[in-house]
Protein backbone atom coordinates (compact mmCIF):
# COMPACT_ATOMS: atom_id res chain seq x y z
CA UNK A 1 0.00 0.00 0.00
CA UNK A 2 1.48 3.45 -1.12
CA UNK A 3 0.53 6.21 0.59
CA UNK A 4 1.64 10.16 -0.12
CA UNK A 5 1.38 12.43 2.34
CA UNK A 6 0.74 15.80 0.39
CA UNK A 7 0.43 19.56 1.97
CA UNK A 8 2.58 22.34 3.12
CA UNK A 9 5.34 23.11 5.72
CA UNK A 10 3.32 21.04 8.59
CA UNK A 11 3.76 18.26 6.28
CA UNK A 12 6.94 18.96 5.32
CA UNK A 13 8.19 19.48 8.56
CA UNK A 14 12.19 19.71 7.52
CA UNK A 15 12.41 16.32 5.22
CA UNK A 16 15.30 16.07 3.08
CA UNK A 17 13.92 16.49 -0.39
CA UNK A 18 17.19 15.12 -1.53
CA UNK A 19 17.15 12.01 0.25
CA UNK A 20 15.35 8.91 -1.78
CA UNK A 21 12.23 7.69 0.09
CA UNK A 22 12.03 5.98 3.03
CA UNK A 23 15.56 6.77 4.38
CA UNK A 24 16.07 8.11 7.55
CA UNK A 25 15.98 11.69 7.00
CA UNK A 26 12.79 11.83 3.82
CA UNK A 27 10.16 11.95 6.60
CA UNK A 28 10.71 15.20 8.28
CA UNK A 29 10.42 15.53 12.18
CA UNK A 30 6.52 16.09 12.15
CA UNK A 31 3.49 13.94 12.35
CA UNK A 32 4.35 11.77 8.78
CA UNK A 33 7.40 10.44 11.22
CA UNK A 34 4.82 9.33 13.60
CA UNK A 35 2.58 7.89 11.29
CA UNK A 36 5.19 6.34 9.12
CA UNK A 37 6.82 5.07 12.40
CA UNK A 38 3.60 3.46 13.59
CA UNK A 39 2.49 1.91 10.39
CA UNK A 40 5.87 -0.06 9.23
CA UNK A 41 6.36 -0.79 12.93
CA UNK A 42 3.63 -2.89 12.57
CA UNK A 43 4.51 -4.43 9.28
CA UNK A 44 7.15 -2.84 7.26
CA UNK A 45 6.60 -4.91 4.15
CA UNK A 46 2.74 -3.75 3.99
CA UNK A 47 3.46 -0.11 3.38
CA UNK A 48 5.65 2.48 1.03
CA UNK A 49 5.27 6.25 2.61
CA UNK A 50 6.15 8.98 0.68
CA UNK A 51 6.31 12.88 2.15
CA UNK A 52 5.79 14.98 -0.98
CA UNK A 53 4.86 18.41 1.51
CA UNK A 54 6.42 21.58 0.61
CA UNK A 55 6.85 24.23 3.26
CA UNK A 56 4.56 27.76 1.88
CA UNK A 57 2.74 25.65 0.21
CA UNK A 58 -0.85 27.16 -0.41
CA UNK A 59 -3.97 24.77 -2.58
CA UNK A 60 -2.79 26.48 -5.99
CA UNK A 61 0.49 25.24 -5.01
CA UNK A 62 -0.45 21.86 -4.38
CA UNK A 63 -2.49 21.76 -7.89
CA UNK A 64 0.50 23.46 -9.88
CA UNK A 65 2.76 19.99 -8.56
CA UNK A 66 0.30 17.54 -8.79
CA UNK A 67 0.99 15.28 -11.39
CA UNK A 68 5.26 15.13 -10.43
CA UNK A 69 4.23 14.51 -6.50
CA UNK A 70 1.02 12.31 -6.73
CA UNK A 71 0.13 11.52 -9.72
CA UNK A 72 3.52 9.98 -11.19
CA UNK A 73 3.58 8.33 -7.55
CA UNK A 74 0.64 6.14 -8.32
CA UNK A 75 -0.12 5.98 -4.91
CA UNK A 76 -2.92 3.83 -3.16
CA UNK A 77 -3.60 6.60 -0.59
CA UNK A 78 -3.22 10.53 -0.51
CA UNK A 79 -3.22 12.60 2.73
CA UNK A 80 -3.73 16.40 2.21
CA UNK A 81 -3.24 19.05 4.66
CA UNK A 82 -3.99 22.85 3.31
CA UNK A 83 -5.04 25.84 4.13
CA UNK A 84 -3.16 27.74 6.77
CA UNK A 85 -0.78 28.94 4.33
CA UNK A 86 -3.70 29.92 2.07
CA UNK A 87 -4.72 32.42 5.05
CA UNK A 88 -1.35 33.70 6.60
CA UNK A 89 0.55 34.58 3.21
CA UNK A 90 -2.75 37.15 2.77
CA UNK A 91 -2.52 38.36 6.34
CA UNK A 92 1.45 38.66 5.84
CA UNK A 93 1.98 39.35 2.19
CA UNK A 94 -1.04 39.78 0.39
CA UNK A 95 -0.59 36.53 -1.53
CA UNK A 96 -3.21 34.10 -0.23
CA UNK A 97 -6.16 32.34 -1.79
CA UNK A 98 -9.26 33.38 -1.04
CA UNK A 99 -11.81 30.75 0.42
CA UNK A 100 -14.53 30.88 -2.74
CA UNK A 101 -11.12 30.52 -5.25
CA UNK A 102 -9.74 27.42 -2.65
CA UNK A 103 -12.45 25.69 -2.54
CA UNK A 104 -12.34 25.58 -6.29
CA UNK A 105 -9.06 24.59 -6.75
CA UNK A 106 -9.47 21.41 -3.95
CA UNK A 107 -11.82 20.26 -5.83
CA UNK A 108 -10.55 20.68 -8.92
CA UNK A 109 -8.09 18.28 -7.73
CA UNK A 110 -9.56 15.98 -5.88
CA UNK A 111 -11.76 15.70 -9.19
CA UNK A 112 -8.84 15.29 -11.60
CA UNK A 113 -7.17 13.16 -8.79
CA UNK A 114 -10.16 10.40 -8.73
CA UNK A 115 -10.24 10.67 -12.58
CA UNK A 116 -6.49 9.27 -13.14
CA UNK A 117 -6.83 7.34 -10.09
CA UNK A 118 -9.98 5.93 -9.61
CA UNK A 119 -9.11 3.48 -6.31
CA UNK A 120 -7.15 6.29 -4.54
CA UNK A 121 -8.59 6.64 -1.18
CA UNK A 122 -7.95 9.84 0.20
CA UNK A 123 -7.58 11.88 3.14
CA UNK A 124 -8.80 15.34 3.62
CA UNK A 125 -6.89 16.72 7.30
CA UNK A 126 -8.60 19.64 8.72
CA UNK A 127 -5.93 22.54 9.25
CA UNK A 128 -5.58 24.50 12.38
CA UNK A 129 -4.43 27.00 14.46
CA UNK A 130 -3.84 27.70 18.47
CA UNK A 131 -2.74 31.07 19.73
CA UNK A 132 1.42 31.73 19.20
CA UNK A 133 3.74 34.12 17.89
CA UNK A 134 2.55 33.73 14.49
CA UNK A 135 -1.05 34.77 15.16
CA UNK A 136 -0.06 36.73 17.87
CA UNK A 137 -2.10 40.40 18.36
CA UNK A 138 -5.86 40.87 18.90
CA UNK A 139 -6.60 41.89 15.12
CA UNK A 140 -3.76 39.33 13.55
CA UNK A 141 -5.32 36.25 15.76
CA UNK A 142 -9.12 37.49 14.52
CA UNK A 143 -7.67 37.47 10.56
CA UNK A 144 -6.58 33.68 11.56
CA UNK A 145 -10.24 32.59 12.51
CA UNK A 146 -10.55 32.34 8.44
CA UNK A 147 -8.81 29.44 8.75
CA UNK A 148 -11.50 27.87 10.60
CA UNK A 149 -13.88 28.44 7.81
CA UNK A 150 -11.88 26.93 5.61
CA UNK A 151 -11.82 23.84 7.58
CA UNK A 152 -15.38 24.07 7.10
CA UNK A 153 -15.10 23.81 3.20
CA UNK A 154 -12.19 20.83 3.62
CA UNK A 155 -15.00 18.96 5.88
CA UNK A 156 -17.22 19.66 3.05
CA UNK A 157 -15.32 18.33 0.53
CA UNK A 158 -14.82 15.29 2.07
CA UNK A 159 -18.60 14.46 2.56
CA UNK A 160 -19.13 15.77 -0.81
CA UNK A 161 -16.44 12.86 -2.31
CA UNK A 162 -16.90 10.18 0.13
CA UNK A 163 -13.37 11.27 1.68
CA UNK A 164 -11.84 10.15 4.88
CA UNK A 165 -12.03 13.29 6.82
CA UNK A 166 -9.69 14.16 9.61
CA UNK A 167 -10.68 16.47 12.23
CA UNK A 168 -7.64 18.56 14.50
CA UNK A 169 -8.89 21.61 15.54
CA UNK A 170 -10.96 20.31 18.67
CA UNK A 171 -8.00 18.08 19.29
CA UNK A 172 -5.77 21.07 19.47
CA UNK A 173 -8.11 23.24 21.53
CA UNK A 174 -8.92 20.29 24.05
CA UNK A 175 -5.27 20.17 24.78
CA UNK A 176 -5.13 23.54 24.80
CA UNK A 177 -7.68 24.14 27.20
CA UNK A 178 -5.58 21.53 29.70
CA UNK A 179 -1.87 22.41 29.39
CA UNK A 180 -1.71 25.82 27.28
CA UNK A 181 -0.62 25.98 23.78
CA UNK A 182 2.82 26.36 23.75
CA UNK A 183 3.62 22.15 24.32
CA UNK A 184 1.62 21.83 21.19
CA UNK A 185 3.04 24.09 18.39
CA UNK A 186 6.00 26.55 18.69
CA UNK A 187 4.42 29.54 16.94
CA UNK A 188 0.59 28.51 16.34
CA UNK A 189 0.64 27.43 13.21
CA UNK A 190 3.50 24.36 13.18
CA UNK A 191 3.39 21.61 15.80
CA UNK A 192 5.84 20.50 18.22
CA UNK A 193 6.49 16.50 19.22
CA UNK A 194 3.31 16.75 21.34
CA UNK A 195 1.26 18.62 18.52
CA UNK A 196 2.85 16.30 15.78
CA UNK A 197 1.88 13.70 17.35
CA UNK A 198 -1.50 14.12 18.17
CA UNK A 199 -1.85 14.66 14.26
CA UNK A 200 -0.47 11.46 13.63
CA UNK A 201 -3.15 9.36 16.29
CA UNK A 202 -6.09 11.32 14.31
CA UNK A 203 -4.66 10.43 10.95
CA UNK A 204 -4.07 6.78 12.12
CA UNK A 205 -7.89 6.88 13.53
CA UNK A 206 -9.26 7.94 10.33
CA UNK A 207 -6.83 5.50 8.07
CA UNK A 208 -8.16 2.36 9.78
CA UNK A 209 -11.32 3.06 8.05
CA UNK A 210 -9.38 2.67 4.58
CA UNK A 211 -6.99 -0.12 5.87
CA UNK A 212 -8.86 -3.05 7.26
Amino acid sequence: MKIVFYGDSITDMGRNRDDADGSVYSYGVGYTNFVVGELTCVNPKKYECVNRGISGNRVVDLYARIKSAVWNQKPDVLSILIGVNDVWHEISREDGVDIVRWERVYRTMIEETKERLPDIKIMILEPFILEGSATDGEERWQRFQAVKEYAKVARKIAEDYNLIFVPLQEKFDEAKAKFGADYYTFDGVHPLAAGARMVANEWLKGFAKIDK
